[in-house]
């Protein structure tokens, strides 16, 4: 059988206030055209479809234009909730849509239940996994503890409990979305600490053919088994380096897994430039960045006369400046948003009672309330979006 792997589409999400809608529908129109010229059996969403529980109008309809054509080419599609998602909004009409082939998994208490698909060779058992809130979802899934290793190892308890129960060859398939030990990180995931542990374990997902992840935005292999497409197209400047794909994967009679890497139409590209500002005007060696999207970080010692207009009449796409001065002292001057850059809550709440203290740095039971305070924010804010 053959699956098409995506996740963390962020529909309705901009790039440094760049309107982004234009170029997420032009990753449908390519997701489309793939599923229809490479024979497509199924496509996996693996979370995140939306940037926010909330989604703008145009966001809504680009991605119901999308069930539609995929339904239209009769491929089925199996989709998760992410942490970005209302699950309850996204779940909205999933029975009706499920007699179309759309197939949403928004609800814990189904993590157990799979969407079967059958080929050539049999049955195939795909396993949706939303994100599970570890707070939230402890005492649906039965986990011991509100954490994320726990609280997804009682979901795929449930999951090979279930496979047990069916006929001998049967392939199985778990969409997730989470943050698995070993993956790389950007700047633009939502952070998912809880009790100061983001991460859990690949070996959690022991005991299926294929695990198709989303949360982490960089395509990356943790196994040949277990896998994160990443996001279609680029948020952040963290990016700049992501080769943007989808995985197609054959999987065998046998449960073999055959992968490839399906690039993803590029709207523009991203550079990150840095030097004195006189520098990055003159030199012809930024010249190959001038139809890019650029951040530039100015070096100059002092504060240069307005560097912004100055920069777009060479780079017309500049839509991030930082300063970052190549004195010392003058480090302090850095943005806000940078100096907090690939930082947890944790951190940075830590950070804040070192700094407010004149150095004198959290002990032990205050990092323990700062994390809870931390994880009773997160848990009554998806409390909220769930209300809403």
């Amino acid at each position: 059988m053959r699956f098409l792997h995506t996740s963390d589409w962020h529909l309705g999400r901009s790039f440094h206030r760049v309107n982004l809608l234009s170029a997420q529908r032009a990753f449908l129109d390519h997701l489309v055209e793939t599923v229809r010229a490479r024979e497509i059996d199924a496509v996996l969403v693996a979370g995140d479809v939306y940037d926010r529980a909330v989604p703008p109008l145009a966001a809504v309809e680009l991605f119901d234009d999308a069930l539609h054509r995929l339904a239209g080419l009769g491929v089925p599609t199996v989709m998760i909730s992410g942490n970005h998602d209302s699950a309850r909004r996204l779940g909205v009409g999933s029975g009706l849509m499920e007699r179309a082939g759309m197939h949403l998994r928004t609800d814990p208490a189904d993590c157990g239940t799979p969407v079967v698909l059958a080929d050539a060779h049999g049955p195939v058992a795909l396993y949706g996994l939303p994100y599970l809130e570890p707070a939230m979802v402890r005492e649906t899934l039965g986990a011991r503890r509100a954490d994320h290793a726990e609280v997804l190892g009682a979901a795929m308890e449930r999951v090979r409990a279930d496979l047990a129960g069916r006929p001998a060859g049967t392939r199985s398939v778990v969409l997730a979305h989470a943050f698995v030990t070993g993956g790389a990180v950007s700047d633009s995931e939502r952070d998912i600490t809880v009790g100061g542990v983001a991460s859990v374990p690949v070996g959690v997902f022991d005991g299926v053919d294929y695990v198709a992840l989303g949360h982490l935005h960089g395509c990356q292999t943790l196994t040949e088994r277990v896998r994160y497409s990443g996001s279609p197209l680029a948020y952040s400047f963290s990016e700049a380096e992501h080769r943007k794909s989808s995985w197609i994967v054959d999987l065998g009679a046998d449960g073999t897994v055959h992968a490839e890497r399906v690039d993803c139409p590029v709207p523009r590209p991203l550079a990150r430039i840095r030097g004195r500002l006189e520098q990055l005007l003159e030199d012809p060696g930024p010249a190959r960045h001038e139809d890019s999207w650029v951040e530039a970080t100015l070096t100059d010692t002092a504060r240069p006369h307005e560097p912004m207009a100055r920069l777009v009449k060479r780079f017309p796409h500049l839509v991030s400046l930082v300063f970052d001065p190549d004195d010392g002292p003058t480090r302090s001057l850095a943005s806000y948003a940078q100096r907090l850059r690939g930082r947890s809550d944790q951190e940075i709440a830590e950070d804040f009672v070192e700094h407010v203290r004149s150095g004198r740095a959290a002990d032990e039971q205050e990092r323990a309330e700062l994390r809870s305070a931390i994880d009773e924010v997160r848990v009554d804010d998806m409390a909220a979006e769930v209300a809403r």
